[in-house]
């Protein structure tokens, strides 16, 4: 309502860009913040976030600078492709008795903030609402709280989970309407045949297989056992699959050990691979599994480091739940006073060679761990559980990644709660408590939020 103001208090949108300004100077080690021109009207909003939305930026803050009638930006809010944030704030956090009518003008966002919320709800846009003194911790923090899950919502609807051969037969809590699932979410399946992995490891220089070699000697406790044909197996196997994931654009993928297997080109099963290109960024997720794999890498966008896991077995002693898998992790999320082994283990799933397995216990402290669910159709949850990863006792026939997972609200209810919401037993682990972050993530994604702890 600009045009209104500017003739009542003259300089007053100059002064009011200056505080949009000091706002995003004050999120500087947030976020990248990039500041629009003062909105007057309805084109002025249509301009300013199709620059916004052309330049590829995960999420747009409103912040009213006046009061701003809803229906100039009831039609752009309504249609804007990136997740929104509505910062109800005001230049001044007191109200005092030397408060003039150019005071009374600058301050009165929040009914602005009102309409224009009112608005969204009507078009049933989903949105965050950020209520704070802006120059507080408690701002910056909410706002990069948001600021992640928007990040981590963008991604996730450019997403392409690449899923070697096909998913293992009869594991019902993976499969999914790929179309509703790219409709509603966004990520989408490509299916990339053995064949192509196969091809694409015998093409590929020694070079670069010695080179992938060197990095792990440098990173890794490697197992004197192992040969070097079994470690030049696997790092072609590795190389393989990130140069397909590039070629094919995807951010994620999972293999399942009865396609490699079932192939018959293939001397083993990409176990360390998959931590590796999980530390590395890649979603990742066992046996064809596209919906855990796309929420690893919604938790590396979110919160870092996403680890994928699933309940192996209820220690009710310790009130714990020991975590683990076949032999995919990421090590980036290993005990740091502990050294992360390369080793040579057998393994007799898949029929194939003993495949080499990156061994490590997960850090102890604050954990959560979130399952994405499909529901049918459009209607997807995400269950979460937050607790922590015991210091917990050493299992020296456990030749994979693994920790004790203790929930906050213990394992009975837990695990009352996970089955009644239907969580899957693959997820992501995040290292600290990120519920929080999930929940923002889930409103601006529009998927159900349930927390069992």
């Amino acid at each position: 309502m600009q045009p209104l103001y500017d003739d009542m208090i003259p300089g007053i949108t100059d002064r009011q860009a200056g505080y949009a300004r000091r706002i995003a100077d004050s999120l500087a080690d947030i976020a990248d913040c990039v500041v629009s021109d003062p909105v007057r009207g309805r084109a002025d909003a249509e301009r300013e976030m199709r620059a916004f939305e052309n330049d590829d930026l995960d999420g747009v803050l409103v912040v009213m600078l006046t009061y701003g009638p809803s229906l100039r930006v009831t039609r752009v809010l309504s249609e804007a492709r990136v997740p929104l944030c509505l910062a109800n704030i005001q230049p001044d956090p007191v109200v005092t008795p030397e408060w003039d009518m150019a005071d009374m003008t600058y301050n009165q966002g929040i009914h602005g903030a009102q309409d224009t919320a009112n608005a969204m709800v009507r078009a049933g846009r989903a949105f965050d609402v950020i209520t704070e003194e802006w120059p507080s911790d408690a701002f910056r923090e909410r706002v990069g709280r948001w600021a992640r899950a928007a990040r981590a919502v963008t991604a996730w609807k450019r997403l392409k989970v690449g899923v070697f051969g096909y998913a293992m037969n009869g594991m019902g809590d993976a499969r999914v309407d790929e179309t509703a699932w790219m409709r509603k979410l966004g990520p989408e399946i490509e299916v990339i045949a053995p064949g192509a992995l196969h091809r694409t490891m015998a093409e590929l220089p020694s070079s670069a297989v010695d080179a992938l070699m060197a990095e792990e000697d440098e990173r890794f406790a490697v197992d004197e056992r192992l040969s070097k044909e079994e470690r030049e197996d696997h790092a072609r196997m590795q190389l393989g699959i990130e140069r397909l994931l590039v070629e094919h654009g995807c951010g994620a993928y999972s293999t399942h050990f009865d396609a490699i297997g079932e192939d018959g080109r293939f001397a083993r099963l990409p176990m360390a691979s998959a931590s590796s290109l999980m530390a590395g960024g890649y979603g990742f997720a066992g046996e064809g599994d596209a919906l855990a794999a796309s929420i690893v890498y919604a938790g590396h966008q979110l919160a870092g480091d996403g680890h994928f896991t699933e309940m192996y077995a209820m220690d009710f002693p310790s009130d714990s739940i020991l975590m683990s898998h076949m032999g995919e992790g990421n090590w980036k999320v290993a005990r740091d006073d502990e050294p992360v082994r390369l080793i040579k283990r057998p393994l007799g799933i898949g029929g194939l060679d003993d495949p080499p397995t990156l061994l490590f216990r997960i850090q102890p402290g604050p954990a959560t761990l979130a399952s994405l669910v499909a529901l049918g159709g459009e209607r997807f949850r995400l269950v979460v559980a937050e607790g922590e990863v015991l210091d917990s006792q050493v299992l020296p026939a456990l030749e994979m990644p693994y920790g004790q997972f203790r929930p906050s609200s213990g394992v009975r209810g837990c695990m009352d709660g996970w089955l009644r919401a239907g969580g899957t037993h693959h997820m992501v682990m995040n290292l600290g408590r990120t519920a929080d972050d999930w929940k923002v993530f889930c409103d601006l994604a529009g998927i159900e939020f349930v927390q069992v702890s």
